[in-house]
């Protein structure tokens, strides 16, 4: 869960290396992509690991490897933006295994997350 509700925070942890890759056209928008190497150090799904940001730097999607499960291939896509103290958080997540082309298998739903009265102290 730790990954699921503080990210893209992490991108920015020592050790963490990110890159920009090619942007990827989904949903009718045009997604800037990071790529991101998570060290050792980091409890995390998989070392390498992609992040997806709408025009308005919103988080739309994260895929990953599931090392700690068997080691399939997860597209978490994010959605339904809330607002907590000021921070802008998704209040929808849902990680999916992706198909051989990279897309969201819908059909197969892996982890559903909804947050609701969030707020921070």
């Amino acid at each position: 869960m730790w990954t699921y509700l503080t990210t893209p925070f992490p991108l920015t942890m020592p050790g963490v290396e990110v890159s920009e890759t090619q942007h990827r056209a989904e949903q009718g928008e045009t997604w800037r992509v990071l790529h991101a190497r998570f060290p050792n150090s980091i409890a995390t799904h998989s070392t390498e690991q992609d992040f997806y940001f709408d025009d308005s730097c919103l988080l739309k999607r994260h895929d990953y490897n599931v090392d700690v499960a068997g080691g399939f291939e997860a597209a978490q896509l994010v959605f339904d933006y809330i607002e907590a103290d000021g921070i802008r958080l998704a209040s929808k997540q849902r990680a999916y295994t992706r198909a051989a082309d990279g897309t969201p298998n819908l059909n197969d739903l892996m982890v559903p997350i909804d947050l609701t009265n969030a707020s921070f102290s």
